[in-house]
Parts: structure tokens; C-alpha cells; sequence
């Protein structure tokens, strides 16, 4: 029976029967319990992160571009805390992890499927990697959505022409966007969505480079469980920007 809000209690409200019952490591060593927590916990963060872009991008879209503010600043938060949440995998030494990573089987975090569902809802739409994620058939459909959907890049250069900015190629959104920086004061509402969109830019970058160090401290160059190439992979995607022009249009200011 569900409790009713008089009768509520903390575990009852947050279902900490079925979240704490969720952890089951498959080998009886002290680490594993770590890795577990650490990347279920990531995927709770995920999917915050892909509630508060949902929000974002209807808001921006409805040329509602200040009240968008706060969920992307959101974002970018909980960016940080993920990022620092490397620093606690870390202590985990390459022994201690190589002691149970066979129970991990073909698993991998390449396979997340709201990773990658966030990634094609900022932008970075590469359809290769429905061929990747490991959610199933539920998992696909929502990749598929969100590769067919509008992200929230796709909102922001329409906010840009609804501002009678040109955006028929990357070039043209190139030089709009500049001339929204040259001109800030007179463009401000959406030249603070821009710097908001390189916050969450900037924190992913961040997170990337992080992840990568601590996988080169703990397994070296070996491959990744999931058949990855591990840390190669990831040192090529640390280039990966959401909102490119965001970026390039630095040099020329």
C-alpha cells in the first residue's frame, strides 16, 4: 500500500527499499560494492540531467529563453559533482579492481544508453551509437527519438533566427553568434544562453578528461569490458564539442 502523505515516512517517500536493494555485487570482494554505487549513482545523475535539458529545451523553443537559465545552470552542476565523483573511483587501485573486473562480464559504461541520449539531446547526434547502447528496446526507441528530435542546440540557433540572425549553415551561425558577443548588451537574453550552453560544454569536457584519467590509472591502456579500446577512446573524444561555433567564434572577438 502506498503511504499517504500523513503517514509518510523518508524511506517510504524515496523508496529506499527498492534503491538500496539495487546494489548486488557479483563476487564477495569489499571493492566491488564501490563500482556499483559509483556508476548507478552516475546514472541517476543522467537522468536529471536529461529531465532538466527536457525543460530547457521546451522553454527556449518557447521563446522563454531567461526562465531556461536556471535548469541549464543545473546542468552544469551536476556536471561538477560527477566529475569529482571520479576522484572517489580512484581509490580503487589497479589490484583492486583487476581482483573482480571479470564478474563485470561484456558490461561497460560505453554502453549507457542515457549517456547517450543526452549527448544526442545537447546536439552531438552521431547515429552510429544506436548500434552501442545496451538499454534494450526501450533504450533504442529513445535513442531514436532523441536523434529525431529538435535538441537543445537545434532551440537555441532557432532562438538565434527568431532574433533575425542568419543560421543557413555553420559558417552564418558562426558569425551570428559573434555578432550577438560584439553586441551583448543589445542581445543579452541570448547571449547569456550562449555562455549557459558553454558552462555545460566546458563541464562535459571536464568530465570526459576526468573519466579519462582515472581509467588510465586504473587499467592502463587495456582494452575496455564492454570491447571499447578503453582509453584510447576516450582520449579521442576529448575534442567533442556540443556547440562548436560556440567556441570558435572566441578567436575572432
Amino acid at each position: 500500500m502506498t503511504a499517504t502523505p500523513a503517514g509518510m515516512t523518508y524511506g517510504d517517500y524515496l523508496r529506499l527499499d527498492r534503491l538500496l536493494d539495487a546494489q548486488e555485487p557479483r563476487s564477495d570482494l569489499h571493492d566491488e560494492m564501490l563500482f556499483i554505487v559509483i556508476h548507478q549513482t552516475k546514472e541517476l545523475w543522467l537522468k536529471q540531467m536529461l529531465h532538466e535539458v527536457a525543460l530547457a529545451t521546451r522553454l527556449v523553443r518557447d521563446d522563454r529563453v531567461d526562465e531556461a537559465y536556471k535548469a541549464l545552470a543545473r546542468v552544469s552542476r551536476i556536471q561538477a559533482v560527477m566529475t569529482m565523483s571520479w576522484d572517489v573511483l580512484a581509490t580503487l587501485t589497479p589490484v583492486d579492481y583487476a581482483a573482480f573486473r571479470h564478474v563485470l562480464g561484456t558490461s561497460s559504461g560505453f554502453q549507457s544508453a542515457q549517456f547517450r541520449e543526452l549527448e544526442y539531446r545537447l546536439g552531438l547526434k552521431d547515429p552510429r551509437y544506436l548500434e552501442i547502447e545496451e538499454g534494450g528496446a526501450e533504450g533504442r526507441a529513445r535513442l531514436e527519438a532523441a536523434l529525431a528530435d529538435r535538441s537543445l542546440w537545434d532551440e537555441a540557433k532557432a532562438a538565434l533566427a527568431r532574433a533575425g540572425f542568419d543560421v543557413a549553415t555553420p559558417d552564418a551561425v558562426r558569425a551570428s553568434w559573434l555578432a550577438v558577443y560584439r553586441d551583448s548588451d543589445t542581445h543579452f537574453e541570448i547571449y547569456a544562453l550562449a555562455e549557459k550552453l558553454v558552462d555545460i560544454d566546458d563541464a562535459l569536457a571536464g568530465w570526459r578528461h576526468k573519466h579519462l584519467m582515472t581509467v588510465e590509472r586504473i587499467i592502463g591502456l587495456k582494452s575496455g569490458t564492454g570491447g571499447s579500446a578503453g582509453a584510447a577512446y576516450l582520449a579521442a573524444t576529448l575534442a567533442k564539442r556540443a556547440f562548436p561555433e560556440l567556441w570558435s567564434l572566441r578567436t575572432e572577438l
